[in-house]
């Protein structure tokens, strides 16, 4: 279905054809024209498929009717993350510069006294994440009386990350007669019953089983063990025609040492992870939409709502302890049409993760082998064994001094070239030690993985603590 189609106004097309598009997706053709009609909407669709332009759309058309009040935003769109409640306001930029709309952008990590001002102006749509918003409220900063549009975004994601009792908490402040539209790749039990308790004869709109496979995406899994995990990913990044990727790790540590590990080898890496301030975050992002660099590792602060056009692949550097976070950390690539190819390093200890991803996919992912394949799949065994390793090129960002000073060095020297490379081998052990015992202590300790609690340490909190400047979408007038 064409934009022309669907019912929205001259100025709003004109924005939208300016952007590159004429045709709706299949969640955009289906929510528009009911929340234009001021009818409660459950949107399930996966992620990438456009369904952020499927409500901010309709709300420009429905918001430029009417004035902004102090303190009194008109309406407000809930996001779980900052990256996330970022890319809406980017959105609305974009598809509003024909409208004289403000919006105000509410998330932790910045300077909450230039929010406030924002808000004293008076906005039309307010942004924010719920535990910013929440300290605002409690401050007296801001009221939601003359709220009568709400949108929940990521609704599944706000379940993980904790966030649920302050939706409750933030929807008994609104006017009980509003539009309430409600958006989520999944409806678990405390979703639906959060749907039934706050929507009011919503119309549903699925635009795709929920969890189901994305046939642009290319999946695999690449056995190796927690050892050699840096070894394959090098060697999995050479063998890809790789023009720009993303790395997911469960924990910002690991983030940390694995973004400067592939520093020092000669890629153009970044970092993205929850100890960063808000204006390092945004920045790191922006390099890498720019394309000063090409991989950025992250944790999954990022996974969700994080739209980059043309990333190509997406690796798995740890299992996600969640089969739901396998879905959205994925979806970053294949976006819009386009193909991407996904890895997931698997060790031993990693099998029941798996088993739970395919179980929620209902995919058997297949061993990645053969060709390339067969050359990355057990990269260490030969240097280990003190044959040269072979000179990687430039792809992916590989440095060209690099490469050439790493050819024919081995193993051992690439682990003293790396001091946190200590941190993936195991404890040194006596040469009569038997075999089978060696191999038993080999193992991740006890195999046991971190309770898979979402209040995870990458989850943003109520106010961050981080006072570090505004990084945009502050005030935006968009008939300026």
């Amino acid at each position: 279905m064409k934009f022309a189609d669907i019912g929205l106004s001259d100025e709003l097309l004109r924005a939208i054809d300016e952007s590159g598009y004429n045709e709706a997706t299949p969640i955009q053709a289906g929510v528009i024209p009911s929340v234009l009609m001021m009818r409660d909407i459950i949107g399930i669709a996966q992620t990438g498929t456009g369904k952020t332009a499927s409500f901010v759309l309709p709300m420009i058309d429905i918001l430029a009717h009417g004035r902004a009040r102090a303190l009194m935003p008109r309406s407000l769109i809930l996001a779980p993350t900052r990256e996330l409640a970022a890319q809406v306001a980017e959105n609305f930029e974009k598809y509003g510069k024909y409208h004289k709309l403000s919006m105000a952008l509410l998330i932790g990590g910045v300077q909450m006294g230039d929010q406030v001002k924002a808000l004293e102006k008076g906005v039309d749509v307010l942004i924010a994440t719920p535990g910013r918003l929440m300290d605002l409220f409690e401050r007296g900063k801001i009221l939601l009386t003359g709220c009568n549009l709400l949108v929940i975004d990521e609704a599944d994601r706000m379940l993980d990350m904790g966030f649920i009792p302050d939706i409750e908490n933030i929807c008994t402040k609104l006017p009980a007669t509003r539009q309430t539209l409600l958006f989520s790749a999944t409806m678990p039990a405390p979703i639906k019953r959060l749907a039934d308790k706050f929507l009011s004869n919503p119309k549903t709109i699925e635009v795709a089983r929920p969890a189901s496979r994305n046939e642009n995406i290319e999946q695999f899994i690449v056995k190796t063990s927690e050892r050699s995990k840096r070894d394959t990913l090098r060697g999995m990044i050479e063998a890809e025609d790789l023009h720009t990727a993303i790395i997911f790790c469960n924990r910002k540590t690991t983030v940390r040492e694995l973004a400067k590990s592939l520093q020092r080898y000669g890629y153009k890496a970044g970092e993205i992870q929850g100890d960063m301030d808000q204006s390092s975050r945004t920045a790191e992002l922006d390099r890498f939409k720019a394309g000063t660099i090409n991989i950025l590792v992250a944790s999954d602060v990022a996974a969700r709502g994080l739209d980059v056009k043309g990333v190509s692949h997406v690796f798995n550097f740890d299992a996600p302890w969640h089969p739901d976070d396998y879905v959205h950390r994925i979806g970053r690539t294949g976006r819009a049409g386009a193909q991407g190819r996904a890895f997931t390093l698997v060790t031993p200890a990693d099998d029941e993760a798996v088993d739970n991803i395919q179980k929620l996919t209902g995919y058997k992912i297949p061993v990645h082998g053969g060709g390339a394949a067969a050359e990355t799949a057990q990269p260490v065994a030969a240097v280990e064994e003190g044959e040269p390793r072979r000179a990687r090129s430039s792809r992916g960002g590989r440095g060209r001094n690099a490469a050439k000073a790493e050819s024919g060095s081995s193993r051992a020297a690439a682990v003293a070239e790396e001091p946190s490379a200590k941190t993936d081998k195991a404890p040194s052990r006596s040469a009569a030690a038997p075999e089978a015992k060696l191999q038993e202590e080999r193992k991740p300790r006890g195999d046991r993985k971190p309770a898979p609690s979402r209040r995870n340490d990458d989850q943003d909190g109520p106010d961050d603590g981080w006072n570090g400047p505004m990084p945009g979408f502050l005030s935006v007038g968009f008939g300026s």
